[in-house]
């Protein structure tokens, strides 16, 4: 699990999200199951999250383009 910051359109610091792997559910019809990919969430190191997992994506700089846009 890495932790980024996001940034404003001036480019300065606020807020943080985590990005995470996870190879998936063993049970698809599970609710809280994942699909296998990268995925990242809104919230602080050692916090809960602030948000809903935004995801699968192929790869870890994906997710991170997907939390900046």
């Amino acid at each position: 699990m890495t932790y980024h910051q996001f940034r404003d359109d001036l480019g300065e610091p606020y807020g943080s999200f985590e990005t995470f792997f996870t190879c998936g559910s063993f049970e698809p019809d599970a609710p809280e199951g994942f699909e296998p990919g990268w995925y990242w969430v809104a919230g602080f190191p050692g916090c809960l999250p602030d948000s809903d997992p935004a995801g699968p994506f192929e790869s870890e700089q994906d997710a991170i383009d997907d939390a900046l846009a």
